[in-house]
């Protein structure tokens, strides 16, 4: 045991004496509460834990260290740091256990992640930034394992670019002259994840403020360090990135996590180094412990030797501080013992008040509920069985909201043929009541604030007579010029992006023009790419992320999914990451350069826009209306469109192209066609040929999935032609089946039909390499002309014969 303590030189050793108290009763704190944390869950008031029980003493150490304007990117074993840097207590603590959907009882996610995942509040109520840089600030928690490292590299980065852009003064409520370190958290089992290497790897590249604290308790769940790293050392097998005269790389520090004054010295280094020097630096904790496993999910003496258990019990990090504080005389055993029961008895104090918050307005509600089926079954033919329901629910004692309105709504099928005031006052308490409630589940999913990106109104393109005709790509580029000149924060990454200007040259020479820094060159590694994105574009700046080719998102899928998407949705409003991700795709030949899986994006992305402009003046459009706004957006290009000929217009950088509006490009009389992106210029192909044959198609461009039509103008339409066909290169069941379920079930656009609304979609199977491949895998204007006049067969026999 080390017993020098590193003391800050301006302390007296009393000061320093209580500064080491306050720590140890921290920890207590922070024990306690996992123990009864568990014990909750076991009689079922919560649903799932998992606690940071083992891991205090080296939180107490790195919230030291953690200064205003830092950014901590974890998992779920950080509780202790949470309440060290003053965002957690214990009455929050558990009212994020029980789920408690007040965000002011519970103010990491209201009650919509488990507990043990801390966020701290980026957006005022108007959704406007908070001062960043006033305030410690902890990036929202997701539970994959690994998830959480590819945002701290985005985090770490946005202080590179603060300290190193030019025009970014304005933004000094998101950053000090870069000076912010992003701390990341990871067990060592889950350093063996893609992810981690990956953002190693990458951090060591960009050389950015980043800090990762490994946690070793030498398991990953049930399974041994044996299984899941080689040499059962994470620091060991990465000497390799460690930083030396040959070249840059990592600052690699080792420590035990029992020992209180290394930890401190230990962190206070990192700082350094990662503050001042924008260098990346690993610190491995070992020789942690897991007092009680994993998770309430199983007991730990399953798969631990007794020869390991006697030694977790002698090296907790608790008990080993507090036998060093008894050593260096900072405290007697009558004095920690004091500590230590009066802390056992706040715990369970928090806890209580913690429940009776969550529980009381539930029982308001219980009480609302009971009174309105008693006095149903007073006017009811069927009194006994509505007594019943009221009567099992004011038995509840502890009830839920779930059990409330179940019985309020079973109640009203025991009176379906009665009529009464009494039944319309329960009708209308139930209405009311979902209204009320279903927010605290739903809500926030994309932004719920009066200027959102669905409220931009469209700006059209404007031309003077001069306009000529131009490769589409030199409008993309003009356009991201007007963006980069207007907007300081903005910048873009990917594959190729930056010298070349990328595969399609949409930015050539904007690398020349605006710096490395903010048209830049990434490595083959998506997943960081979309981490870069989320953590700069939660530090304020405004990021595009550059997946090369839409095939290639399937590697950054997770990230988005899990991460992206949810990030609004999953603080309850209090965080936000406006990030562009850009991306094309449609149309290509081959195996893995065609798939245009859209369907799946648009159920796994719910959270975030999907656009699908047809021409890359409408892609420039959708970029200058997400820069006018904060949300999240994929933007898919047409692959096959940066050749074709576009006019210039004189308005770049300030034409918007609307979000979830359709656009109807040919007017028609017996059929609509909907369709999106590339395929759209196939359709409008064998529109014209319809037109020979005496078929009036119209033709609608959905422009965006996500939201789809937000006008209803797509059942405006069936209600003329009376038919309807969705068309799009997607497998059977994709995204068309998603538009077709938009028109039919919301918009009920089944009253107008007069024949049976189809889908044309590619083979179930991606395309062959070749043209042959395309043309006998997706649909072509011949395929597309032959169903319309099936249909149209079908109608009227006579006057469209059969073709074959």
């Amino acid at each position: 045991m080390q017993t020098n303590p590193q003391t800050n030189s301006d302390l007296s050793f009393e000061d320093f004496k209580t500064e080491v108290l306050n720590d140890y009763k921290i920890a207590v704190t922070s024990r306690e509460c996992s123990l009864l944390g568990r014990r909750e869950v076991l009689t079922g008031k919560a649903k799932f834990g998992i606690f940071g029980d083992g891991k205090e003493v080296p939180q107490l150490a790195w919230a030291k260290s953690f200064k205003n304007g830092d950014w901590r990117s974890g998992y779920y074993r950080d509780q202790t740091f949470m309440m060290a840097i003053g965002e957690l207590t214990i009455q929050q603590f558990f009212a994020g256990l029980y789920g408690h959907t007040d965000i002011d009882a519970d103010p990491m996610s209201a009650g919509r992640q488990m507990g043990g995942h801390f966020a701290t509040h980026s957006l005022n109520e108007d959704g406007s930034w908070k001062n960043l840089v006033q305030q410690k600030n902890s990036s929202a928690d997701i539970s994959p394992t690994a998830g959480q490292m590819p945002r701290l590299l985005g985090l770490a980065q946005a202080s590179k670019i603060f300290r190193n852009v030019d025009g970014l003064d304005n933004l000094s409520h998101f950053s000090e002259k870069g000076n912010e370190v992003a701390w990341g958290t990871i067990g060592n089992a889950s350093t063996s994840e893609g992810l981690f290497w990956e953002t190693i790897n990458a951090a060591g590249v960009l050389q950015v403020p980043m800090v990762i604290n490994v946690w070793d308790d030498e398991y990953g769940i049930s399974v041994h360090a044996r299984h899941q790293t080689t040499k059962e050392n994470i620091s060991e097998i990465l000497k390799g990135f460690q930083r030396d005269e040959a070249g840059k790389g990592y600052e690699i520090i080792r420590v035990n996590g029992w020992d209180y004054p290394a930890l401190i010295e230990a962190y206070q280094k990192a700082s350094k180094i990662a503050r001042e020097e924008h260098v990346p630096v690993l610190i491995h904790v070992r020789e942690l412990t897991q007092p009680q496993g994993h998770s309430t999910s199983g007991s730990h003496e399953r798969y631990k030797s007794k020869d390991r258990l006697a030694w977790e019990a002698e090296y907790d990090c608790n008990n080993q501080m507090r036998l060093w504080m008894l050593e260096n005389n900072m405290a007697t055993e009558e004095e920690l013992t004091a500590i230590e029961k009066d802390i056992k008895k706040q715990v369970r104090e928090g806890k209580k008040a913690a429940w009776e918050a969550f529980l009381t307005p539930q029982k308001q509600e219980q009480k609302e509920a009971v009174t309105l089926l008693g006095n149903l079954a007073e006017t009811s033919a069927n009194k006994n069985f509505i007594e019943k329901i009221k009567n099992d629910l004011s038995s509840d004692n502890e009830p839920l909201r779930r059990t409330i309105a179940s019985s309020a709504r079973k109640a009203l099928r025991y009176v379906t043929n009665e009529a009464s005031a009494e039944k319309r006052q329960l009708q209308d308490w139930i209405n009311n009541y979902i209204e009320t409630i279903q927010p605290k589940f739903s809500s926030h999913l994309y932004s719920e604030q009066k200027e959102n990106a669905k409220t931009i109104s469209e700006v059209k393109p404007t031309y003077d007579n001069k306009a000529e005709d131009v490769d589409a790509r030199l409008i993309l580029r003009d356009n991201f010029d007007a963006i980069f000149s207007k907007y300081p924060e903005a910048l873009i990454f990917g594959e190729d992006a930056g010298e070349i200007g990328d595969v399609n040259q949409g930015l050539e020479g904007m690398q020349e023009k605006y710096g490395e820094l903010r048209v830049s060159d990434a490595g083959i590694r998506e997943a960081t790419i979309l981490g870069q994105g989320i953590g700069m574009a939660m530090r304020g700046l405004r990021p595009i992320a550059e997946i090369q080719y839409l095939d290639y998102i399937l590697y950054a899928l997770q990230i988005m999914s899990d991460d992206l998407v949810t990030l609004r949705y999953r603080t309850n409003g209090k965080q936000k990451a406006p990030l562009i991700v850009r991306t094309r795709g449609h149309r290509l030949e081959g195996v893995w350069h065609s798939g245009s899986q859209m369907g799946g994006l648009v159920h796994l992305l719910r959270g975030m826009y999907i656009l699908v402009p047809r021409n890359m003046t409408k892609a420039a459009g959708f970029y200058n209306t997400l820069m006018a706004s904060d949300e999240p957006a994929l933007i898919v290009e047409c692959l096959n469109g940066y050749r074709l000929k576009e006019k210039m217009p004189t308005n770049l950088g300030e034409f918007r192209t609307p979000i979830g509006v359709v656009e109807t490009i040919k007017e028609g009389k017996d059929i609509t066609l909907v369709s999106y992106g590339s395929t759209l210029r196939i359709v409008e192909e064998a529109a014209k040929e319809l037109q020979q044959v005496g078929i009036d198609a119209e033709v609608i461009d959905v422009q965006s999935l996500l939201p789809l039509d937000l006008n209803q103008d797509m059942v405006k339409s069936v209600a003329k032609t009376n038919r309807l066909l969705v068309i799009d290169e997607d497998v059977p069941g994709g995204a068309s089946s998603y538009i077709l379920s938009e028109i039919l079930d919301n918009q009920n656009g089944y009253k107008h039909l007069d024949s049976k609304p189809q889908t044309l979609t590619a083979k179930a199977h991606r395309p062959a390499y070749g043209t042959d491949g395309d043309y006998f895998s997706k649909p072509s204007a011949e395929d597309i002309f032959e169903k319309v006049y099936e249909i149209m067969h079908e109608a009227t026999p006579s006057d469209f014969p059969k073709l074959r």
